[in-house]
């Protein structure tokens, strides 16, 4: 009995290790088709894009042809037109980001640090926005565009765009200010320090990696939005780069190659800035999830 106890401790871990190798296996088998079918896409669309037309519809279709062309980012580069999409975006995206930021913040500390009337019921309403297809604001928000004298602006595009991003952004803020110890707050109250020194000068510099998080996922809601940048806009000095994406596909040319040259330009500041701060945008993430 004491010589057979050893070696079948040692089966049961041999088969425990072979189940082990085979799950980790298994896993990277997996994840490894997830980045295929993911990347394939993207993968197509730039070797599209360096392509001419002709060249895209041949048959059989091959992911690379041995041609290579820079005529579509040329032609892209060369109009200022579609130079204006990109500076519309830059634009519209950026100043989104920075109200949303700054609003949240706020609204963030306030909802976190504070108790107040009808908090709750605020809260509450704050997150049955986030319930409301877009879809269905479409046409209010166009007749209130109009109304105001909004429409084709910069502030019109804002303004909608706001109303989208914020509220998610502040239930990401005040997730990520209740992360954090209420007992420095205290403590530099202690010390003579008022509400708005306490937000700016100490949470603000710990809560970087939620407001990283924040501003990415808004900046990339306002770079990527479609729907209302062609409703609330008319003319091509307002259009934003998705709605000229759509406009280079005309009623019998399309231009495919721009089409896909301009994608890959369009993904280009969303994939560098999260290259950039993917190690704030995760720890922001993180935290905000394990106190929501």
């Amino acid at each position: 009995m004491s010589k057979q106890a050893p070696t079948t401790a040692r089966t049961a871990a041999s088969r425990r290790a072979v189940r082990r190798g085979a799950a980790r296996t298994g896993l990277y088998a997996g994840l490894t088709a997830g980045a295929i079918f993911a990347g394939f896409p993207v993968l197509w669309m730039l070797s599209s894009s360096f392509k001419s037309n002709a060249n895209i519809f041949a048959y059989p279709p091959k992911l690379f042809d041995g041609s290579f062309s820079f005529a579509p980012y040329l032609a892209v580069f060369s109009d200022p037109v579609e130079i204006g999409y990109f500076a519309n975006s830059y634009i519209v995206a950026l100043s989104v980001t920075v109200v949303t930021l700054v609003v949240a913040l706020l609204t963030g500390y306030v909802f976190s640090r504070y108790e107040f009337p009808l908090k709750r019921i605020i809260s509450i309403v704050i997150i049955g926005v986030q319930a409301v297809p877009p879809i269905t604001l479409l046409i209010p928000f166009f007749g209130i565009m109009v109304a105001l004298g909004l429409y084709n602006t910069y502030q019109g595009l804002i303004i909608t765009y706001v109303v989208f991003t914020l509220p998610y952004a502040v239930i990401m803020m005040t997730a990520y200010f209740d992360s954090l110890p209420k007992e420095v707050d205290e403590a530099a109250k202690v010390d003579g320090a008022s509400s708005m020194s306490i937000l700016w000068r100490i949470l603000v510099p710990i809560s970087v990696p939620g407001m990283v998080s924040v501003g990415l996922y808004t900046f990339m809601i306002s770079w990527n939005e479609y729907l209302f940048a062609l409703t609330l806009t008319q003319t091509d000095d307002r259009r934003t780069v998705p709605v000229g994406i759509q406009l280079l596909m005309g009623q019998n040319n399309y231009l495919w190659n721009e089409v896909m040259a301009m994608s890959i330009l369009g993904s280009i500041p969303v994939l560098v800035l999260f290259l950039i701060f993917q190690r704030y945008f995760i720890g922001g993430l993180a935290a905000g999830a394990v106190k929501s």
